[in-house]
């Protein structure tokens, strides 16, 4: 499995979307804290964390008894980068734009 593989396979889940929307939002949340905002045992919050993990989306450090973790954004920069960006140029939006204007004038 590649490295993209495993970012888009990570994102596929709403559940995994949600937790890196909570680490965007606040970075260093323990397992505790994130599995309070979720309808899921603390057990299924931590599979989640651990597929956000191996695509290398976030990184945990233990510090004690407690394990922050924290969000890395980079791999989803590497993806929009690779396949988001090229349908972001001028040429797409304007055909994408004359699309919408010509199916909203049936």
């Amino acid at each position: 499995m590649t490295d993209d593989d495993r970012v888009f396979r990570a994102l596929a889940d709403p559940a995994r979307r949600f937790l890196l929307d909570l680490l965007l939002a606040g970075d260093g949340r323990t397992l505790t804290e994130l599995a309070a905002e979720l309808d899921m045992t603390r057990f299924g919050v931590a599979k989640h964390l651990w597929v956000l993990e191996a695509a290398d989306l976030l990184v945990a450090h233990r510090v004690g008894r407690v394990k922050p973790h924290f969000l890395n954004p980079v791999p989803i920069r590497l993806i929009h980068d690779r396949w988001i960006s090229r349908y972001a140029e001028r040429g797409v939006s304007a055909l994408a734009e004359l699309k919408i204007e010509l199916e909203d004038k049936r």
